[in-house]
């Protein structure tokens, strides 16, 4: 049976747990940490897994440690369970789910030879359809990858990578659904704005954007044909559209990812 521990029981450690319970993984192969006691107690009765609050005693004899912290802690994270992996009979695979922190810096935290893995997951792995980018260190094995992979289909998809793009995948996946609630909560501003009752503001708002999504997704067609589509010549779409596009939305959206890439890449000199 494969050991997997989850550092940090926060949304994106819940989530990975959830994913993994539901496709059927043992809950008692998994261990979560958490500095609240009552956190981790909350996670053991509602997915029956087991909880420490001892990152190195979780660590011991661990198959895979997915690190879902802040950024800012992985490191500290790291060398607080570096002794356990070099005890560890098992070479122990570290999965890091924190933006900006690179694989070099936390392959030196480690005692040397163990293999180390980066991860920008988003936060739509809640609904198991989660992105998952991923980039592997140096030590990392075939079937370590392919174990790691699995394990993370679970709550959505996964997407090799180099690590180099890491700051713009950050900017394109980990961020991007935050930009598309924003769009989605200004859409609602205006349908208010228009007369609309706020419940049903939201109502056609969100099913657009559901609907949009999956036909994003399903439909083999790229955004570009998919918005001409809808957008008869001289028609409401194209009105609106021209709007948008005399506002700079493109523009904006540049500005903002170029943005999301530059702080991911400080985040990774914090250390």
């Amino acid at each position: 049976m494969t050991k997997i521990v989850v550092l940090g029981g926060g949304k994106i450690g819940e989530a990975l747990i959830s994913g993994l319970v539901n496709s059927g993984t043992d809950p008692q192969s998994i261990t979560v940490t958490n500095r609240r006691p009552e956190r981790g107690e909350e996670l053991r009765e509602r997915y029956g897994v087991r909880d420490l609050t001892d990152n190195r005693q979780a660590a011991e004899d661990a198959d895979v440690v997915f690190l879902c912290v802040k950024p800012y802690m992985i490191l500290d994270a790291v060398a607080e369970i570096s002794p356990a992996v070099e005890e560890n009979d098992v070479a122990t695979v570290l999965v890091s789910m924190a933006a900006g922190v690179p694989l070099g810096a936390m392959e030196d935290a480690v005692i040397a030879g163990t293999p180390v893995v980066r991860v920008m997951p988003n936060t739509p792995m809640l609904v198991g359809r989660g992105m998952n980018a991923i980039a592997v260190g140096r030590f990392v094995t075939p079937e370590q990858l392919a174990d790691v992979t699995e394990l993370l289909s679970s709550v959505g998809e996964v997407l090799p990578v180099a690590e180099s793009d890491m700051d713009a995948v950050t900017a394109l996946a980990g961020s991007s659904p935050a930009y598309f609630f924003l769009v989605a909560e200004a859409l609602i501003d205006a349908g208010v704005s228009l007369g609309l009752t706020r419940p049903v503001a939201e109502k056609l708002v969100t099913t657009s954007a559901a609907g949009a999504g999956a036909m994003l997704s399903e439909s083999g067609q790229d955004p570009a044909t998919l918005r001409a589509n809808v957008s008869s010549p001289a028609g409401t779409t194209v009105a609106a559209l021209r709007e948008l596009e005399v506002s700079g939305l493109r523009a904006a959206f540049f500005r903002a990812t170029e943005a999301c890439a530059k702080r991911s890449a400080e985040l990774g000199e914090l250390r």
